[in-house]
């Protein structure tokens, strides 16, 4: 058996290393694995290096003109140092060796620790062969098969020129598209070397219509993180129509009645309240600030019976797909709540040191300036037994909230959203249109008033902003009923 690898301390100012330049490879094992054993021998707990370059372009068309193109490069690294339960994080935008060492230095120096004696021996950490999703799925080509800016330009254009024959009364018509292309590399002390490509590419409609003093707001966004010809793809005239058509039909509703009524929430982007609102509270972040009321409450009723709850990182192609988190660890599914029991919470690693909850694949972060944190993935309601029409049929009077706005969310779980589509529910029915609707509530309120939830499952794209930054996520459920909520309007 063959002893480790040993480096005297006092060489490591004078290593070199050509780590491929231009690609996150197999050349950068030996330079990432002296400087963790450096880390350890330093007496930190763990050290994670968390390596990036990312390639963004962002393409909008106002009405008529192609009014921003704005691209964006950048290449950087963060080093992560634990010590028991604390940790701290240094970022740089200098890959060489030296760069990685200074801000590893930096690390620790903030952690208390002293570097090794001149003539300790430092053993180098002995890292898994490297893992590369990026071969191994084929995204080595995708940042090339991507649309061009000429491309872009033309079916952004030729998008908001269907929107304009589609809608009436139009104030503006924009269409955005931004493609989003990252590679990373992870490499830690407890021997974890993985390297991934993601591509994340979103485009939308935004449509503002007046006549006279009535006013209408829809929005549309589609999204996917799996196919480079995207934007080629997209049915841009089928969005149009869409979008129109619910413009059309809410420049001239009525305002909805403030007051407590049983709603009916529409599936796919439906799932927001779910993500803001409870999803947000079972992450183990909440738990260390003591802001979640769901902290000790594992393996107790928190929701209705009826509802189960997943986050999960391997649907094909949803927004929040991902092969490996932020700190390596393989994608997986998470049972958050099952037939309204808490089962899992959402933790990265520090969220496990910190709570004791394992790891659930769950760490992210928006780029290499931000320490990854317990964040949600694709998370939604699971599909239930009832149709929609049993679900409407339930209801003598109430709203039917087709499409969901903006909202705000405070810090245990209170909240309130705008609806940018509704209908007035009558005797099972569908009648008029409504506007002006906000749903009001508490998380642990509305979880055990989702009586019943319908067989269609469907997804939404999404972005979420936490202590790690925006990521992109996945909201979802099927048509839900929520028995009472506060409503307000007019």
């Amino acid at each position: 058996m063959q002893s480790p690898i040993l480096l005297i301390s006092k060489e490591l100012p004078r290593l070199t290393y050509q780590s491929t330049p231009d690609r996150f490879d197999e050349t950068w094992e030996a330079p990432l694995s002296t400087l963790l054993g450096w880390g350890r021998a330093a007496g930190a707990d763990f050290i994670e290096f968390f390596l990036e370059r990312v390639n963004y372009i962002s393409c909008m068309a106002e009405d008529d003109a192609i009014t921003s193109i704005s691209p964006r490069l950048s290449t950087g690294a963060g080093v992560r140092v634990f010590r028991g339960k604390a940790d701290c994080y240094v970022s740089t935008n200098d890959l060489s060796f030296n760069g990685l060492k200074a801000a590893l230095e930096k690390g620790l120096s903030i952690m208390g620790l002293q570097l090794p004696a001149p003539n300790s021996y430092v053993p180098e950490i002995n890292l898994e062969l490297l893992r590369d999703y990026a071969v191994k799925k084929g995204k080595e080509s995708w940042l090339a098969d991507c649309s061009s800016m000429r491309e872009m330009g033309d079916v952004l254009l030729a998008a908001n020129g269907e929107l304009a024959t589609q809608a009436q009364f139009v104030q503006s018509r924009r269409a955005v598209y931004f493609r989003d292309w990252q590679e990373v590399l992870v490499a830690s002390s407890d021997g974890t070397f993985a390297r991934d490509i993601r591509l994340s590419q979103s485009v939308g409609y935004s449509l503002l219509c007046a006549d006279g003093a009535q006013r209408s707001s829809i929005n549309k966004r589609v999204g996917s993180t799996s196919e480079p010809g995207f934007l080629r793809t997209w049915n841009y005239g089928k969005d149009a129509e869409e979008v129109a058509d619910s413009a059309s039909k809410m420049l001239y509703a009525d305002y909805v009645e403030s007051g407590n009524y049983p709603v009916v929430m529409a599936n796919e982007f439906g799932g927001v309240i779910f993500h803001e609102a409870c999803g947000h509270l079972l992450e183990t972040t909440q738990i260390e600030r003591k802001t979640t009321p769901f902290a000790d409450k594992k393996g107790e009723k928190i929701a209705h019976e009826n509802l189960t709850a997943w986050d999960e990182g391997l649907t094909s192609d949803a927004f929040g797909t991902i092969d490996m988190d932020d700190e390596g660890m393989p994608a997986q599914r998470t049972l958050l709540i099952e037939n309204g029991i808490l089962k899992n919470f959402i933790a990265d690693r520090a969220g496990s040191v910190r709570t004791g909850n394992p790891r659930t694949g769950s760490g992210r972060r928006q780029g290499y300036t931000y320490a990854a944190a317990s964040r949600m993935r694709n998370t939604y309601i699971a599909p239930g037994d009832y149709s929609v029409e049993e679900l409407f049929a339930s209801i003598d009077k109430g709203i039917y909230c087709k499409k969901m706005g903006g909202g705000s969310v405070g810090a245990t779980g209170q909240f309130n959203f705008a609806v940018d589509e509704a209908y007035l529910i009558e005797n099972g029915k569908l009648t008029k249109p409504l506007k002006g609707a906000t749903l009001i509530g508490e998380a642990t309120e509305i979880m055990n008033k989702i009586s019943m939830c319908s067989n269609d499952l469907g997804l939404a794209a999404g972005f979420c902003g936490s202590v790690s930054g925006s990521v992109y996520v996945t909201v979802g459920q099927p048509h839900i009923k929520v028995d009472s909520i506060t409503v307000g309007g007019r």
